[in-house]
């Protein structure tokens, strides 16, 4: 669903443009939905160039990537007051260079290959994941953790780049809690030149 000061409309999961763009015109959209949903409504913003004139809230329907990263409420009478009343807050927008955008967890797993981010080399071999978010503590923008498994425990390497990219054996990407529908053997990651106005309440 989307939710507006005036109304509130019910979209297909995941929604596009024929559902979407004809709400571009508000100041502020509240998605209802899941973070895939909360995805596709930024895409539209970011492909009609509306990133800059419209606020996004978010009511989590289902765990969330999303809010646990931003901090948002996940009792929803409580998220939808916030997201309709509260402050804005611009965050990272994460695009992929297949003409995604991602707002929670990207994960590509397993992973046998070469990884930057940015100049430096931080994966050349395995790993059992790479997960990607926008970088809650601002910075670059993305924050990257390469996850190898143990016998007993994981070990991790964080990154925080502008960009990250890899080129590896086929692997299955996940992204915002949808797989994409084929394996990739490469894929890259980076921060739009604008942030999401993502209603935070702070």
């Amino acid at each position: 669903m989307i939710a507006q000061r005036d109304g509130v409309v019910a979209v297909p999961a995941r929604p596009g443009k024929d559902h979407v763009d004809q709400h571009l015109d508000s100041e502020r959209l509240v998605v209802v939905g899941t973070d895939a949903d909360l995805a596709a409504v930024a895409l539209r913003l970011l492909r009609k160039e509306k990133l800059g004139s419209v606020a996004l809230g978010y009511v989590p329907v289902a765990d969330s990537s999303t809010a646990a990263l931003w901090g948002l409420s996940t009792d929803q009478e409580r998220a939808l007051d916030v997201a309709l009343n509260g402050d804005v807050d611009p965050v990272p927008l994460v695009r992929d260079d297949v003409g995604g955008v991602l707002v929670g967890l990207g994960v590509l797993s397993p992973v046998r290959g070469v990884g930057y981010s940015d100049a430096d080399n931080v994966l050349r071999g395995q790993a059992s994941r790479v997960e990607c978010t926008p970088d809650p503590d601002g910075g670059l923008g993305l924050r990257i953790r390469i996850v190898n498994k143990r016998l007993i425990g994981s070990r991790v390497r964080e990154s925080r780049p502008r960009a990250f990219q890899l080129g590896c054996l086929p692997t299955t990407v996940t992204l915002d809690g949808v797989k994409h529908p084929r394996p990739m053997d490469k894929w890259t990651w980076y921060r739009h030149t604008e942030d999401l106005r993502l209603v935070r309440g702070v």
